[in-house]
């Protein structure tokens, strides 16, 4: 094949899921698109948020216009409160990065492309695009291999929350428990959400229930 195009499918680029989440394919990472910002989801059943409620202003967002394609089954946007039914084949474009929107499944295996970037900007990869080397290990409970992806993107942004969280994550599934309170410290100190997050992420099961844990995650929560 000619080193000028790539061809896949979605289905072999789809990252193990963790329980109650869509399908994810990294369509961007696996073809090494560096232009823009393009991936897709797919959810299983009716009622799954297929597009995570966000705008593009937030920590981890890239100020992007979005655009978002149905390719199969049916969803139900909410864009800043107004409701759309997309059947196959609608084109959904969000120019303002303020906007908040979702999408939610109405049928099974419903899937819509993202399609972002930054008009007259060159483009850079949102930060949570950062972890996704890993994603795939978790689905498959591989946490060893998500520990050295992770490492390996922690190295290059130690300061990126995003990648500590989930490298604190890894290290928790690991028993490496000092490394990963310690990593699940600094990513809450810098975004306070991966607090809320933590208290009910199952990867941290196996060092919920010790002191410096609770510490970390229960401070404030009577404030």
């Amino acid at each position: 094949m000619s080193e000028g195009f790539k061809v896949a499918t979605l289905a072999e680029m789809e990252i193990p899921p963790l329980p109650g989440t869509p399908r994810w394919s990294p369509v961007r990472h696996h073809l090494g698109v560096e232009a823009f910002g393009v991936n897709a989801w797919t959810a299983d059943k009716p009622g799954m948020e297929v597009i995570q409620e966000h705008d593009e202003l937030g920590a981890n967002a890239g100020g992007h216009e979005e655009v978002y394609v149905v390719l199969a089954g049916r969803a139900t946007f909410t864009i800043e409160g107004e409701t759309i039914q997309a059947e196959p084949g609608t084109i959904v474009f969000v120019s303002d990065p303020g906007v908040r929107r979702k999408a939610v499944a109405d049928e099974p295996e419903t899937t819509v492309l993202a399609i972002g970037a930054t008009p007259g900007e060159v483009f850079v990869p949102s930060n949570w695009e950062r972890s996704a080397p890993a994603f795939r290990f978790f689905g498959t409970g591989e946490y060893d291999k998500a520990f050295d992806a992770l490492l390996k993107v922690h190295e290059t942004y130690p300061d990126d929350s995003g990648v500590l969280y989930n490298l604190a994550c890894a290290e928790s599934r690991l028993g490496r428990t000092d490394d990963a309170l310690d990593h699940l410290g600094q990513a809450i100190e810098d975004q306070e959400r991966f607090r809320e997050l933590a208290l009910t992420d199952n990867d941290f099961d196996a060092i919920r229930d010790l002191p410096a844990f609770k510490d970390l995650v229960e401070a404030d929560q009577t404030g």
